[in-house]
């Protein structure tokens, strides 16, 4: 453990950020991380406790709760305290490939399980695995380190995306032959195109990759395997899925969940109306292209926003379009707004259900004076200008009801609620709705009634022969850290019908 007194002498501390009026006017990271000493202190603060609920990773009333990943904490939370980083730096990378994204990007369902957050607050794993893997880069442990014996198999991973890229460094450590398969022109996936730059950096992810390439792993981008004609996006080149299939001896499809929910109301054919992928994905492509000068991505400078979703997408567009520089955004949830303190209902070690105030939302506040949030409320309608844009949006309250059919609550229309808004731009932020059915085509491979990639409960394989599946167009739309848990027990599924056995470690 830690020192054994240390959750009572310390405090929890977290890395300092940005003021978010200075911030807004660049893409970049915002967060000042703790200083070693402060680090140790946080890893000092680990309890030991007799069941380490953080690497847990287990559903309570419909909520993940721990670690999915199933990562060491306690044993790093101890190296850290004692300064031992490189131990502490292989210890985490024995569970997570990619503890440089995840450091940034995972909500941090261990920390809601730590049981020092029973009775105050709980230990800052986040900021100790960001520590961790970040001393690693500086002090070298985490260069490059090929396979020393190859195993002459081959394997193709359709995706480039957390699931993928997990998947893919799991088999070359084998010492397969992995070569990634990429649509788009940026290995990554959602890592690249999905996430701004201001919450993962585009550099992190082209660090690591560029040290998997060293370790021998193969990157084809443009690549638009089995999905038809080519991406006028991507310019990508139309790969058959039964070319794939003979010149690789295993297949992974980890080509994420692709189909984002639409809104189903009049005049959602409008001009100014974008899913927020497409959004996203536009901005960070002429960033990186270009900063911005190409005029190639959505704009929202001058424009009234309307982010349709309360999730974290929808806050990444709420802080895009603010460094865009709207004149106003608002973002509708159709869910009323959670507590802003725990229930009696929801107890520790459960996901903790209250009000969250991401940095979207802290950056709207401090430009517009106001949180963007509406809760409760949903479109109804859009109208149109003579030119074919959106101009406003006729919104509607709703109220939780119970169904008479089938006793479950929904969100019902509060009549005569109705008001009109107007709105030049909006940002569909409503989740996605499971795998490319293209792709699925192609591979031949089946269905279930979510269209996600069917298989055994617990299991990788799909329906056809030698083709393997993991990640969101597995699963459905989920964390990231879910998606790289996939790809490691997806590799150790594909290892073990290759060699008969497998050594690769899940725990």
């Amino acid at each position: 453990m830690g020192k054994p007194t240390g959750f009572m002498e310390y405090k929890r501390e977290v890395s300092g950020v940005q003021d978010p009026k200075s911030r807004i006017g660049n893409f970049d990271e915002f967060h000042t991380p703790l200083s070693e000493e402060k680090q140790r202190q946080q890893g000092a603060r680990c309890m030991a406790c007799g069941v380490p609920f953080c690497q847990s990773g287990v559903v309570l009333n419909g909520m993940v709760t721990g670690c999915p990943l199933h990562n060491l904490i306690p044993e790093w939370n101890d190296l850290v305290y004692t300064g031992n980083w490189e131990q502490a730096y292989r210890r985490l990378t024995k569970t997570n490939n990619f503890p440089e994204f995840t450091a940034r990007v995972c909500p941090a369902p261990c920390e809601a399980a730590c049981t020092c957050g029973l009775n105050d607050s709980p230990v800052a794993i986040k900021e100790n695995e960001y520590g961790i893997v970040e001393h690693a880069y500086a002090a070298g442990y985490a260069d490059a380190n090929p396979p020393r014996v190859r195993t002459g198999k081959k394997v193709a991973v359709i995706g480039s995306g957390p699931a993928g890229l997990a998947a893919a460094d799991q088999l070359n450590k084998r010492g397969h032959q992995v070569t990634v398969f990429e649509r788009s022109d940026r290995v990554g996936g959602l890592l690249m195109y999905g996430i701004p730059n201001m919450k993962l950096d585009k550099k992190i992810i082209e660090r690591k990759i560029r040290i998997m390439r060293e370790e021998g792993v193969e990157f084809i981008t443009n690549a638009d395997v089995g999905a038809g004609p080519k991406s006028a996006d991507t310019k990508a080149g139309a790969i058959k899925a039964a070319d794939i299939m003979k010149q690789y001896d295993r297949v992974i499809l980890a080509c994420g969940a692709s189909n984002p929910r639409d809104l189903k109301v009049p005049g959602r054919d409008a001009k100014g109306i974008h899913f927020a992928v497409d959004f996203l994905r536009s901005t960070t492509k002429s960033l990186l292209d270009s900063g911005l000068t190409d005029g190639n991505y959505i704009s929202a400078k001058g424009k009234k926003v309307m982010v349709i979703g309360g999730g974290d997408t929808g806050n990444d567009c709420v802080g895009t379009a603010i460094r865009h520089g709207a004149g106003s955004v608002i973002q509708l949830e159709m869910m009323p707004k959670l507590p802003d303190e725990r229930s009696e209902d929801n107890t520790w070690p459960e996901w903790p259900k209250v009000c969250k105030t991401d940095y979207g939302q802290e950056e709207a506040i401090a430009r517009f004076g106001k949180d963007p949030r509406v809760y409760q409320t949903t479109v109804k309608e859009f109208l149109k200008d003579k030119n074919g844009n959106v101009c406003k949006a006729r919104l509607v309250s709703l109220e939780p009801k119970k169904d008479g059919k089938t006793g479950r609550m929904v969100m019902a229309e509060v009549p005569g609620s109705e008001t009109l808004r107007e709105v030049d731009l909006v940002l569909i932020a409503a989740g996605f709705l499971g795998a490319q059915k293209s792709v699925a085509d192609a591979f031949k491979v089946k269905l279930n009634e979510r269209t996600n990639v069917d298989t055994a409960p617990g299991r990788y394989r799909t329906n056809v022969e030698n083709v393997f599946t993991a990640g969101d167009m597995h699963r459905g739309q989920s964390l990231v850290v879910w998606a790289i848990r996939e790809g490691r027990e997806a590799a150790r599924e594909v290892d073990e019908s290759l060699m008969g056995y497998t050594n690769l470690y899940v725990q």
